[in-house]
């Protein structure tokens, strides 16, 4: 990453730290620096300059964050941007206020009207809605594609109005992995940009050292880690690349609260330990959950039966807490939710990669029209948490008891 001490005043991170190590030492001012550990919450709209030409000057340098506004962001800001361009290893980060804007804003940034957006089937649902709402009613055009395709399919699928292709590996709710660099060998042959939602992925997966351009993440999952703010966060790793989408959040008066961006740098300082603690406990509930005579298959990439395990083994270098888990047909929707209101440690909600576990029905919510929604039985989403996982499964294992309580 550049030295961007004169931005933030903060000394960069140490080549060859661990990653541990540098989300305790990102986007700080330095360990011989007098003052507070944390960074200061900086909040404000108007920016004053010293002179009007310093102002004009200013204004020229927008994209090199010389503030005029405040909705250009402010030190809390930049810090975080640095912390995150780390994690994702980018060269500029661009903070927004949720992940789905996160999804808008560098979609909005590459696609007009008349353009074509290729999305796979299994993509995040408020994305799919944008591009089957407002991106349509700007004549612009997506065609969702099977997530499983390769480097020939991909080809196959590319017009000579695509601009965009996007990614997200694993699928939302199905989980499939990707062959990212295949299709980024695609996207790049015929003039298309990536743009990847690495949320699931987070730092286990290097979005550009495998041809994306433009990554995405929802920080309001891991970063955060309490499940109590809204951030979304979109890294590049080009000058091109971080014009374009900057431009497009600053037209777009894309802007995230302060308060919310320094809980996410307070959240980061223990991201690595609670992502180790929580792929572990993932993977010990989810090979239980293998076990079971109740469960079809368990959707989870790090897991060898999953059918892109391969992929995933080449591609990641750990997993996060998410994953699927299909039932045995013989059983009903509405035996699967008399299950999930039978969990004592499981909350019933949206979101994910906060300190709690959570459960939801996925059936009938799944929307799929490259592919089939059809798993082979009724699917249920599961998040672990901080808990213990022999605690989770104690009680995993009395509410699979009330599928057969009919």
């Amino acid at each position: 990453m550049p030295d961007d001490s004169a931005r933030t005043g903060r000394r960069p991170a140490e080549g060859g730290h661990g990653f541990a190590t540098r989300m305790s030492h990102a986007g700080r001012a330095g360990t011989r620096v007098h003052g507070f550990v944390n960074p200061a919450v900086h909040r404000g709209s108007t920016v004053l300059a010293p002179s009007c030409a310093a102002r004009r000057e200013f204004a020229k340098r927008r994209f090199d964050q010389f503030l005029t506004y405040g909705t250009q962001g402010g030190p809390t800001h930049y810090a975080l941007e640095d912390v995150v361009a780390e994690i994702e290893g980018g060269t500029r980060s661009l903070i927004v206020s949720t992940g789905l804007a996160a999804i808008a804003v560098p979609l909005l940034a590459y696609l007009k009207a008349g353009d074509h957006c290729l999305m796979p089937d299994s993509v995040y649902g408020p994305a799919r809605a944008l591009a089957d709402g407002l991106m349509r009613g700007w004549d612009i055009e997506t065609t969702f594609y099977d997530p499983t395709v390769d480097e020939a399919g991909m080809r196959a699928l590319i017009r000579p109005n695509t601009r965009v292709v996007y990614v997200e590996s694993p699928g939302s709710h199905t989980f499939e992995v990707q062959d990212v660099p295949a299709i980024a060998r695609a996207a790049h042959a015929a003039g298309a940009k990536v743009l990847m939602d690495n949320t699931w992925g987070i730092h286990h997966f290097r979005p550009f050292a495998h041809g994306v351009d433009v990554s995405i993440q929802a920080l309001t999952k891991y970063v955060g880690g309490h499940s109590d703010l809204l951030l979304g966060a979109v890294t590049v790793n080009s000058e091109e690349d971080w014009r374009a989408v900057r431009g497009a959040a600053s037209q777009l008066g894309q802007y995230a609260s302060p308060d919310d961006v320094w809980l996410a740098l307070r959240g980061v300082r223990t991201l690595a330990v609670r992502l180790k603690q929580q792929e572990r406990s993932g993977l010990e509930v989810a090979r239980w959950f293998e076990s079971r005579p109740e469960v079809l298959r368990v959707l989870h990439p790090a897991l060898p039966s999953h059918p892109q395990h391969a992929l995933f083994k080449r591609d990641f270098t750990g997993a996060c807490s998410l994953f699927g888990v299909v039932f045995q047909p013989r059983y009903s929707e509405a035996d699967l939710c008399r299950m999930i209101d039978g969990l004592a440690l499981f909350g019933i909600g949206a979101s994910w990669g906060g300190f709690e576990s959570l459960a939801i029905p996925t059936t009938g919510s799944i929307t799929r029209t490259a592919t089939s929604a059809d798993l082979g039985g009724p699917a249920a989403r599961f998040h672990i948490g901080l808990e213990d996982p022999a605690d989770l499964i104690a009680d995993l294992e009395r509410g699979l008891a009330l599928l057969e309580a009919r």
